[in-house]
């Protein structure tokens, strides 16, 4: 995809969950805020460009999942708040769900993800 701008769309795994909720935060103002303020999120939310997040002043825990520039899968965690992430080399993408969201969608090191906006 080319230039990625703020919206919503739909996220699909290859090989899994197909039709997820997805917010795209691709301003700097939409990754700053990011999850911040919310009590939870229904879906997923892709922060783009990103290679890193923390969870300082979150209100629940997230998966994280680290995706390079062809949406594959890095790296897969679940972050509780009050945690820095360290950058993950090759990570362009960030994508960030409740905790345990994940693991039903399948999502996995290795697994492809594609985005319908």
């Amino acid at each position: 995809m080319g230039r990625w701008r703020d919206g919503r769309g739909t996220l699909h795994v290859v090989g899994g969950a197909s039709g997820v909720p997805l917010e795209i935060a691709a301003s700097s103002r939409t990754r700053t805020r990011g999850l911040l303020g919310r009590d939870g999120i229904d879906g997923a939310l892709l922060l783009t460009p990103a290679s890193s997040v923390h969870t300082f002043r979150m209100r629940f825990a997230i998966d994280v999942a680290h995706l390079d520039r062809e949406l594959r899968v890095l790296s897969v965690r679940t972050m509780p708040p009050g945690r820095l992430g360290a950058p993950r080399p090759r990570a362009r993408h960030v994508l960030e769900a409740a905790a345990g969201a994940m693991a039903g969608w399948g999502l996995r090191p290795g697994a492809r993800v594609t985005v319908e906006v």
